[in-house]
C-alpha cells in the first residue's frame, strides 16, 4: 500500500469552491482508476488555504504510470488545478505496521 501526500495551496477566499470541485474530482475521476483504495481530505486550521490530500494506492505505478500517464491526470488537473496558488507538493510513502 502506497500513500501519495499532496500539499495543496489554494487561492485566498475559494475554500468552498475547492472543497467542491477536489470531492468531485475525487469521486469522478481519480477514485475509478487501477489501483485507488481511498482518500482523506485534511483542511488546515491556522492556514485555512491548506489542504493535505492523501490518496492510498495499492502499488507508487498506479499512481506514477497508471494514473498520471492517463487521460485521467488531465482531467484531474483541469478541475482542482484553477484553484492552486502554487503546483502542490507531492511526496510518496510506504505504509507499514510496526505492532504485527
Amino acid at each position: 500500500m502506497i500513500l501519495e501526500l499532496a500539499d495543496i495551496q489554494i487561492q485566498p477566499g475559494k475554500q468552498a469552491e475547492f472543497e467542491a470541485a477536489i470531492v468531485h474530482g475525487l469521486k469522478t475521476v481519480i477514485s475509478p482508476c487501477k489501483g485507488f483504495s481511498g482518500y482523506k481530505i485534511n483542511k488546515g486550521i491556522e492556514s485555512p488555504e491548506r489542504y493535505v490530500l492523501m490518496i492510498f494506492w495499492e502499488t507508487l505505478e498506479n499512481h506514477t504510470v497508471d494514473f498520471r500517464e492517463s487521460p485521467a491526470f488531465p482531467a484531474w488537473r483541469a478541475i482542482v488545478g484553477p484553484f492552486f496558488a502554487a503546483p502542490p507538493k507531492v511526496e510518496h510513502f510506504s505504509l507499514f505496521d510496526k505492532s504485527a
